[in-house]
């Protein structure tokens, strides 16, 4: 009986220390007060950094122009570069029939309309886009690992990581992390709880140009199933092992 015993006691404890992930566990959008509580901050729109790849778009009815940047068969009403241009060390770009443009640290509009200034001196009607060719983030960890195209402005996290297909059960949503480079100095490393509502509007809601998100593990995964069917299917699959066991040592015994 005693050998019996122990092993009833060894499959209840086995278990018991397994279990599903809870909506406290993973859900999103949460309103607890055990959870952090981030403050609201004002949007900041992103400014160009070293080695930022830009790319411009340069529209005029000066048909001169236009067969210069595209060939004899350009339109006359616009012409395209679709070229990414660096930001040298020394926060400049260099674009076609222009001198070098200082843009480290401007707003893409801010950019844009001194590029379009600048060209306004040689092309009066001169009108400029401009966006950046390096607009991805990159996704690591425990989701679905990758490199994404930031397609809108003012991305969030949760978009972002709708992207990536979400992220995975075990995922440590307490200690989320996201690298921001930053010129001439560390990156930026911001840690958060995904979990709380409290993330929208604050530092941690938008996604940048450049980002690196960082979901680690959770710690208690080892004993963690993804559903209850799984749940349900560890217990039935236990009791299962003991019961065999137990008629093979009857069996054994009777012998």
């Amino acid at each position: 009986m005693k050998t019996y015993s122990h092993i009833l006691i060894a499959v209840l404890v086995s278990v018991l220390l397994t279990g599903c992930y809870s909506n406290r566990a993973i859900g999103l959008l949460q309103e607890r007060d055990d959870l952090p509580q981030y403050t609201d901050t004002v949007y900041e729109h992103y400014r160009i950094r070293l080695n930022d790849e830009i790319v411009y778009r340069l529209i005029t009815m000066d048909e001169t122009i236009s067969k210069a940047m595209q060939g004899s068969s350009a339109s006359s009403t616009s012409s395209y570069d679709i070229t990414g241009y660096r930001v040298y060390p020394d926060g400049t770009i260099e674009l076609p029939f222009l001198e070098p443009i200082h843009v480290l640290g401007l707003t893409l509009p801010e950019a844009e309309a001194k590029v379009e200034a600048a060209f306004k001196e040689i092309i009066p009607d001169a009108e400029v886009k401009l966006t950046l060719a390096n607009k991805t983030f990159t996704v690591i960890g425990d989701a679905s690992s990758g490199v994404y195209q930031i397609y809108k402005d003012r991305l969030t996290i949760y978009q972002a990581l709708a992207m990536t297909g979400d992220l995975f059960p075990q995922g440590d949503r307490r200690h989320v992390r996201i690298i921001r480079p930053r010129d001439n100095a560390d990156p930026e490393v911001l840690e958060f709880d995904i979990r709380t509502n409290t993330i929208i509007d604050s530092k941690y809601y938008y996604i940048y140009p450049n980002d690196v998100i960082y979901v680690a593990r959770s710690k208690g995964s080892f004993y963690k199933v993804a559903s209850y069917s799984a749940f349900l299917g560890l217990i039935t699959s236990s009791l299962s092992l003991l019961i065999s066991v137990l008629n093979y040592s009857q069996m054994f015994y009777k012998k």
